[in-house]
């Protein structure tokens, strides 16, 4: 049980040896990585799709817009497996993706 809980604590608050400004420092570019995620309809889920971690994502994901990098730091999501199952949910309608560059400031 405590072992459950220190797991469960530890996807909260990040990897182990992690810097106070970890996440602000930038990562490795990957294309599409700044795309951000916005739930506009819950999804129709198979049976292998029917998991806590899915459902947990799309509960945040129907408060709150999120980007891959958020997927992939809280869930065990390969990210194959994700960018597939995002790209399905885009081709059902129910998710929409907002890129950020969009909104960037011209002229900078």
């Amino acid at each position: 049980m405590l072992t459950l809980t220190l797991d469960t604590m530890r996807r909260m608050f990040g990897p182990r040896g992690t810097g106070r400004f970890a996440e602000t420092r930038p990562a490795k570019r990957v294309p599409g990585a700044d795309l951000i995620y916005r739930l506009k309809a819950w999804p129709e889920l198979t049976e292998p799709g029917r998991t806590a971690e899915i459902y947990r994502m799309l509960s945040v994901m129907s408060s709150r817009p999120v980007n891959r990098q958020w997927i992939l730091t809280r869930t065990r999501m390969d990210p194959r497996q994700l960018e597939e199952l995002l790209r399905k949910w885009v081709s059902e309608g129910a998710i929409e993706v907002i890129d950020p560059a969009r909104f960037a400031p011209s002229g900078l």
